[in-house]
């Protein structure tokens, strides 16, 4: 009976793990396939171009993704509208940076809509990803 209770653990275990970052990337491209059927893969050329082309964001002020974590991802950065600190997103620097994809998959959201004012679509969001991971 005890070895039954430490096998469901372990189950459990493997699920509460959840999705990894690079499954999450295969989703993506799934998706991205499905909404263009020419999606010929995940560019970090173009990630980068998304990441610092500027936008007319959040409250109507002319933004980009490096407004708040900076040219350089392996420096702090600062939201430019609360002032909070924010960890390097370079995970050179900061190791644990794209681990959660739950996390992962909130911030591009509320990032995306903050500068895009729209949430990106799965291209997008492979793109900037692999730009980010690639620093």
């Amino acid at each position: 009976m005890k070895g039954r209770w430490i096998v469901l653990a372990l189950m459990a275990g493997t699920f509460a793990f959840g999705e990894t970052m690079d499954e999450y990337l295969q989703r993506l491209a799934t998706q991205a396939k499905k909404e263009n059927p020419s999606f010929g893969g995940f560019s970090a050329e173009k990630g980068k171009e998304i990441y610092f082309s500027k936008h007319i964001g959040k409250r109507g002020k002319e933004i980009s993704c490096a407004s708040c974590h900076t040219g350089n991802l392996r420096q702090m950065g600062e939201n430019i509208f609360t002032g909070k600190k924010i960890k390097p997103l370079s995970p050179s620097v900061n190791p644990k940076r794209f681990t959660n994809v739950k996390k992962v998959k909130k911030w591009l959201r509320r990032n995306f809509k903050d500068v895009y004012k729209r949430e990106g679509t799965a291209q997008e969001k492979g793109d900037v990803l692999l730009f980010m991971r690639s620093n």
